[in-house]
């Protein structure tokens, strides 16, 4: 796939992860974009899933290959997608995380951070410690 359309595509998929639109993102992937690929900020489509509690966009991600413990470097959006989940409270997608393989007990900012439970407990989110504790 050149560039361009590689480009195209991973905006179509942050735009449809953003308005909440699990048919597009399908479509997107089934297009041929890359479920782990970062966009221009160094933010991956798994985090901005994550952050914003789309659940079923964050598994179609996961689906697709995207790993679930891959660390997010945007500015603003820095930390790994079960970090992301867990300091909003987002059940759901932390269960969804979980269900894929995503370690618990990575903590963000290259193992230097907070965990995931101390993101929840933090928050503070006690459905969604007790599901990480």
């Amino acid at each position: 796939m050149n560039q361009r359309r590689r480009k195209k595509l991973s905006r179509r998929l942050f735009g449809a992860i953003q308005a909440g639109d699990t048919a597009v993102v399908k479509a997107v992937l089934r297009a041929g974009a890359e479920p782990e690929l970062a966009d221009s900020d160094g933010t991956t489509p798994l985090y901005a899933a994550s952050v914003n509690g789309e659940t079923a966009i964050v598994g179609l991600l996961l689906a697709a290959g995207a790993a679930p413990d891959t660390e997010s470097s945007g500015i603003g959006a820095e930390g790994t997608p079960l970090c992301a989940a867990a300091c909003w409270g987002h059940t759901e997608t932390v269960r969804e995380l979980l269900a894929h393989g995503a370690d618990p007990t990575v903590r963000e900012d290259h193992g230097t951070g907070w965990s995931p439970l101390e993101w929840a407990n933090n928050g503070p989110h006690p459905e969604t410690a007790a599901l990480l504790g």
